[in-house]
């Protein structure tokens, strides 16, 4: 913005020079007033001098959360991942123990995971999710895909954390319905991932949510993702 208006005053002197036209000759003014208008002039280039020095930052500045660190007691195929989870948090404004929560009931961690249902990677997301040449075991590109899916279902969920586990996990339209009407599988993931993520977000050493969730479902699915990653 300065530079373009210094630019438009340097063309607009060196016109009038050129054509001798206009007030800008000095010898067409009577002495005291070229000195008056020197002292305007000094006046303003000393100011748009000043405006010049202090860019103005035109940059969205990014959404500050209150994300906290990663809960302890997540398993340790979960905690292999923490800089990414961390990384992954800052960049959607997710906390860590949501994206934690997720992973661990998802995939307990293992990238290479499978499902039946054709889901696929750390966060078991579906292949219609991926644009053409995308590599869904990527964690990166499978946590941009998941993630994003779970920012939808916060937003649709109006914050509500609950409700979009539900959402991601039987699709965005069961938030607005009674959960009476949620498929077994969906109750059942709430079921176990709410105390989860409640547990990490108090802070608390262990979580009885986990170990329930671990006899019950996950003890396989940790133990491959543990093998998968080098860690057993």
């Amino acid at each position: 913005m300065s530079r373009a208006r210094t630019s438009e005053t340097q063309n607009w002197h060196t016109a009038a020079s050129e054509n001798n036209s206009g007030c800008l000759p000095g010898f067409l003014f009577p002495p005291l007033t070229v000195i008056f208008v020197g002292i305007l002039l000094t006046i303003f280039t000393s100011n748009l001098g000043s405006a010049v020095g202090t860019p103005v930052s035109w940059e969205v500045p990014p959404v500050q959360t209150d994300k906290g660190p990663l809960s302890q007691i997540f398993t340790p195929e979960i905690q292999y991942w923490k800089n990414n989870i961390l990384l992954w948090a800052d960049q959607t404004g997710i906390e860590p123990n949501l994206i934690a929560t997720i992973m661990q009931i998802e995939s307990c961690g293992d990238s290479q995971a499978h499902s039946r249902a054709g889901a696929m990677g750390l966060f078991q997301v579906m292949p219609y999710h991926f644009n053409a040449g995308e590599n869904p075991y990527n964690p990166d590109i499978n946590a941009l895909r998941g993630l994003g899916y779970l920012q939808q279902s916060i937003t649709q969920a109006a914050g509500n954390r609950r409700l979009a586990m539900a959402g991601y996990n039987g699709g965005i339209g069961v938030i607005s319905r009674a959960e009476n009407t949620w498929a077994a599988e969906t109750i059942r993931y709430v079921q176990y991932g709410w105390p989860i993520y409640e547990d990490a977000q108090k802070g608390v050493e262990t979580s009885s949510a986990l170990t329930d969730w671990y006899t019950r479902y996950g003890a396989y699915l940790c133990k491959q993702a543990a093998t998968r990653i080098g860690i057993r």
